[in-house]
């Protein structure tokens, strides 16, 4: 049985998450009541088929029931249930600007928010405890919801349900940091192929990029480094129980240095037998003015 619990603010994408999870074949049911899960677990347990492989949604629409959300986790860990905790995030700016161009409620508003601004920092607070406790923290601020399914899929396709899971991200410091990083690295200290004509339009993916950035002896050296150091806290984070590591490499625009950086330090990983998930923020934004 495989259980995947989708929490987190709304507004941050918890519809297309288990859109894209219902179209890999889970069984998925929205806004269940925590007091539920274990019901369902039960039945995912004892059953054939897609039912085997759930997603459920719990979040702030469930209102007083809510509450018990983190002792419902607690229930189904003691009873043996595996489970992976997925939870949304997002700036709150972010958040404020979709729901004035949408037209839903949040739902704390029918309740105790005067306010959609109170609405969001009232939510947050409610679900700071069970963003802790997630497994994987995707924050959509910067998000299309194209690459929010890519993120679904490439996590969700290739990762155990135990053990650590790492997560690699490339992003540019222009665009802001990637709230989920527990590890930062700064990489626009090398020579930047943005500057190059025949390389501007590439990204760190493409091999003459890659090679360019790599050239460099302070690239090769600072990579060793990184690997050095990413090989030894890795065992230390597994032996303190992290179940999620996430790795951001950032540049100026986030298409050239971090993106080879970035998949190095996963590939390396991999290779290490780490289960790894390698995504590119800002890759494909129009970056004019940066490297």
């Amino acid at each position: 049985m495989e259980l995947i619990i989708v929490t987190g603010l709304s507004g941050a994408g918890k519809s297309k998450v288990v859109n894209t999870l219902e179209d890999l074949g889970y069984f998925c049911v929205d806004n269940v009541p925590p007091q539920m899960l274990e019901k369902f677990a039960q039945l995912g347990r004892t059953s054939q088929g897609n039912a085997q492989r759930m997603a459920m949604v719990v979040d702030s629409r469930g209102g007083e029931m809510f509450a018990d959300f983190t002792g419902a986790l607690r229930r189904l860990r003691e009873e043996g249930y595996p489970f992976r905790l997925l939870f949304l995030d997002a700036d709150d700016e972010i958040l404020l600007r979709r729901y004035k161009e949408g037209r839903r409620r949040h739902p704390l508003l029918e309740r105790s928010a005067l306010t959609i601004e109170d609405a969001i920092r009232q939510e947050r607070d409610l679900l700071a405890q069970a963003r802790q406790e997630a497994d994987f923290v995707f924050d959509t601020s910067l998000t299309t919801p194209a690459q929010l399914r890519e993120r679904v899929v490439e996590t969700f396709l290739s990762t155990p349900a135990q053990g650590m899971t790492v997560q690699c991200i490339s992003f540019g410091f222009k665009n802001g940091l990637p709230m989920e990083a527990d590890l930062v690295f700064d990489v626009r200290c090398l020579p930047n192929p943005f500057y190059v004509p025949e390389l501007k339009e590439h990204t760190g993916l493409e091999a003459p990029v890659r090679d360019y950035v790599m050239a460099a002896p302070q690239s090769r050296e600072l990579l060793q480094r990184l690997f050095d150091l990413v090989d030894f806290l890795l065992p230390l984070y597994l032996q303190e129980g992290k179940s999620r590591l996430t790795i951001a490499v950032g540049c100026t625009g986030g298409r050239h240095r971090s993106v080879a950086f970035a998949q190095a330090i996963g590939e390396h990983l991999r290779e290490g037998g780490a289960p790894v998930v390698i995504t590119h923020r800002d890759k494909g934004r129009n970056n004019h003015g940066t490297g």
